[in-house]
């Protein structure tokens, strides 16, 4: 059947019409974001208290964004959240991202948002005879946020790569456990469940070593050669190009937080002391901790790449990328980091 020069104009004016005035798919009118515990976190604090992604989001044009914040034990929750889609954006060690984004690369595509926050973990010991990572024996039980995949977990087995060989590299794995920080601590006090060491991180660490024969053994700067990045955002490549504006406000609210932080580190303190519900800090102890020449809030990754190689020479993951801007967005490989 032939169409008529008008009939076939109109119907190209309405075809015109139809995808000018279909409605946009709409972003998400609600993010979550998944954190665990410690000072480590107050970028997200800030967030949450000041309301900031809420108001980037607003002034991209997407009003009425509510985000809600959820506290988790460890890192295997916050991937099962994001591989379901429940968890918009987590904040984890490096080698939970690295992990995540080796086995999601082609689907959902987890990537890293950009680092938030650099500084020590320290691993410590109630056992007198534990003086190096060689040390560790059969009656010793190391608490880690998670087995196997948390920065601890990662940076006990490059510790053990590095005193007895590669092939040796999970030799001290059965004697971590699984503990969130504040649980951990309890643990090392109490001794419950045997156990005696602990890979953490401030507070937490401070107040452990107040502890009977507490003692420092090492830390992920001395396993890695430097400050490294302990704490990224991450998200996935999916919820990113659904969600431009949300995940973009994100961000935005993530550099400002940080931004604020660094502006007046006392103030941040006294809002950590109160978001955390902190009762046996003070403002003082909180300041000294993000005020030392090891601590850092910064956008910019430290050491990933390194871990990463680690992790696939290890056979932890099944490919290494190529440079570390493989792991990030663009919005994060633009910082240059390593």
């Amino acid at each position: 059947m032939r169409i008529s020069r008008r009939a076939a104009a109109l119907i190209g004016a309405f075809a015109v019409l139809t995808a000018v005035t279909a409605p946009a798919r709409a972003e998400v009118s609600e993010i979550t974001v998944a954190q665990q515990y410690g000072v480590s976190f107050l970028p997200l604090m800030v967030m949450e208290r000041r309301g900031l992604a809420e108001r980037h989001a607003e002034a991209a044009g997407l009003k009425g964004l509510k985000v809600s914040w959820v506290k988790v034990a460890g890192p295997s929750a916050m991937n099962d959240g994001l591989l379901s889609g429940t968890m918009h954006f987590a904040a984890q060690g490096a080698p939970s991202m690295i992990t995540l984004w080796d086995r999601t690369r082609g689907n959902v595509g987890i990537k890293g948002v950009a680092a938030m926050t650099t500084y020590p973990l320290y691993l410590v010991s109630r056992n007198p005879a534990v003086k190096s990572i060689r040390d560790f024996g059969p009656g010793d039980k190391i608490a880690v946020p998670s087995i196997k995949i948390s920065t601890q977990a990662i940076m006990i087995q490059m510790a053990a790569a590095a005193a007895f060989g590669d092939k040796e590299a999970t030799k001290l794995d059965p004697l971590t456990i699984s503990l969130s920080h504040p649980d951990a601590v309890l643990a090392m006090t109490s001794g419950t469940g045997g156990v005696n060491a602990h890979f953490t991180s401030s507070p937490f660490y401070e107040q452990e070593m107040k502890l009977p024969q507490a003692h420092l053994v090492t830390t992920n700067y001395e396993i890695l050669g430097g400050p490294a990045t302990a704490v990224v955002l991450t998200a996935s490549t999916r919820f990113r190009e659904a969600n431009p504006k949300a995940y973009r406000a994100f961000f935005d609210g993530l550099s400002e937080a940080i931004a604020i932080i660094n502006a007046d580190k006392r103030a941040a303190a006294q809002l950590y002391l109160e978001v955390a519900k902190d009762t046996k800090n003070s403002v003082d102890d909180i300041l000294a901790i993000i005020s030392d020449k090891d601590y850092a809030y910064t956008l910019k990754p430290q050491k990933v790449f390194e871990t990463a190689a680690f992790m696939a020479k290890i056979g932890t993951v099944k490919q290494a990328p190529g440079s570390v801007e493989d792991l990030f967005f663009p919005e994060g490989s633009s910082l240059k980091g390593e």
